[in-house]
């Protein structure tokens, strides 16, 4: 497992941008598949992103051409950035890790609070 810790969250008016970032310690973060989870009070935790460690991405329908997933492998960290921010992307986004072949993701962060105003 690795330690995640996010940082980026804060409050944005609807159609702004914010960058959320997670840094990630270790030395072999190039071997993790990397993702972006969201929760709001009384639901599920739901998939936002991922990034496998080969590079291939995967995005939620809800948030396809509007967020971007990135890592930088020298760093050890993966990013997300949220452009035209809608009051249902508000939630708390946690990043998490898998080692590259395994099927759950088994290490998250503490979390990050993504308020969008209408």
């Amino acid at each position: 497992q690795v330690q995640l810790v996010e940082s980026g969250g804060g409050l944005v008016q609807a159609g702004g941008s914010l960058r959320l970032s997670c840094a990630a310690s270790g030395r072999t973060f190039s071997i993790y598949d990397m993702g972006w989870f969201r929760q709001t009070p009384g639901k599920e935790r739901e998939f936002v992103a991922s990034m496998w460690s080969g590079g291939r991405t995967s995005y939620a329908d809800a948030v396809k051409g509007r967020f971007t997933i990135s890592r930088d492998n020298a760093k050890s960290q993966v990013n997300l950035q949220m452009n035209s921010l809608k009051p249902e992307d508000t939630a708390v986004y946690y990043c998490a890790a898998r080692r590259r072949g395994t099927m759950q993701y088994d290490s998250w962060g503490q979390g990050t609070q993504v308020t969008v105003s209408s």
